[in-house]
This record gives C-alpha cells, sequence and structure tokens, in this order.
C-alpha cells in the first residue's frame, strides 16, 4: 500500500541521494524510516523522476510511494551487512553466501543435515561469521530479501539443496543460489536506507 510523503528541505535543486551504484544500488530516503526498503529499479526509476521534478518546483508536493518491501526482521541485518560492504563486491556476496548457509540450517530439509555433518556447517557459518563481523540477532525467518518470482524460482533452489548427495555439492549449490540471487538485486532492484541524522 503507498504511503503518502512529503519532501524535507526542498530548494529547487535535487540533492544527490545516491550512495552507491555497484554492485547494488543504494540510496538514501528522503522520507522517515526506521528501516532499509528495497524497490524494482522500474518504479524506482519512476519515483526518482518525480523527486526531481518536486524539488526542480520547491513547492512540496506530496506523493505516494511506489510498491516496495520493508527490509524488517532476519531481512534487516541481511540488508545491512551488504551495506556495510558496499564498496566490495566480493565480501557483499560473502554476506549472501553466509545468509544462504544460515538459511540452509535453519530452514532446509535435507538429509545430509540429519547427520554428523551439520556439525561441519555449524563450524563453517561460525568461521564466517566472525571472518564478516557481522551476525543476526533474535528469531531467524526470512533471511534472504524478497525476489519477485518471474526472475527466481525459490522451489527450485530449496529442491536442488535437498537432492544433495556431499556438502561438498551443498556448499557449491548454496553458492550458486546466492550468487544468482545476488545478481538478481544487482539488476532488478534499487535499496533506500533509512536517511540521514543531523
Amino acid at each position: 500500500m503507498g504511503k503518502v510523503l512529503k519532501f524535507k528541505e526542498l530548494r529547487g535543486v535535487v540533492p544527490n541521494n545516491l550512495i552507491a551504484s555497484k554492485p547494488l544500488e543504494f540510496r538514501f530516503a528522503d522520507w522517515e524510516s526506521s528501516h532499509f526498503i528495497q524497490m524494482q529499479r522500474a518504479q524506482s526509476l519512476e519515483l526518482e523522476k518525480h523527486r526531481k521534478e518536486v524539488h526542480e518546483k520547491g513547492d512540496g508536493l506530496i506523493y505516494s510511494l511506489p510498491p516496495h518491501f520493508v527490509l524488517s526482521g532476519s531481512m534487516a541485518f541481511t540488508v545491512q551487512g551488504l551495506f556495510r560492504f558496499r564498496e566490495n563486491e566480493e565480501k557483499m556476496r560473502e554476506v549472501y553466501y553466509l545468509a544462504g548457509l544460515i538459511d540452509c540450517m535453519i530452514h532446509q530439509v535435507t538429509p545430509l543435515l540429519r547427520t554428523e555433518a551439520i556439525k561441519e556447517m555449524y563450524t563453517k557459518i561460525r568461521t564466517i561469521k566472525s571472518l564478516l563481523n557481522i551476525n543476526w540477532y533474535g528469531s531467524i525467518e526470512q533471511i534472504f530479501l524478497p525476489l519477485d518470482t518471474r526472475w527466481h524460482n525459490e522451489s527450485e533452489y530449496r529442491g536442488s539443496l535437498s537432492r544433495a548427495s556431499t556438502m561438498k555439492e551443498l556448499y557449491r549449490l548454496i553458492r550458486k543460489g546466492t550468487d544468482e540471487m545476488f545478481d538478481i538485486l544487482s539488476l532488478e532492484y534499487v535499496f533506500y536506507t533509512p536517511p540521514k541524522r543531523g
């Protein structure tokens, strides 16, 4: 549902709200929000066009925010980890791979993780968390960022994991899947951060 918003500090010039354009596009939000927002790129382009028009007129027009996802709960920790390494694609991909390992251990049904192999995965997760110095807190529900079904088939991804016969294959499939998801996020979405304070 759209949210009615009003821009702050209109001066007739569009402030540059771009933080990073690649590998993921991050922009500052002009509206009050305590969470990151994920928006499809086409809708973000329309929003940015309208935002520019509003700032050029300097009349403080009210507009509604296009459809978007509010990244709260476990997703908040995922996007914060990505944002932290926004200038290092390799580390961003490691953050998403780590999210994939955690998701697999918590939400995936695979015969491999009903054996002693779960200890190996737990150790791997703990090591990567330590290297990246990131963590997820509280109840872990949806750890992956939302993706439109036009671009990603979640059941196909989960099915491939459940059929893995070795831990090596499982890790490879998680890496392949999280890299594909990251590529989709990079091509199809824009992220708006909570506004700057002060």
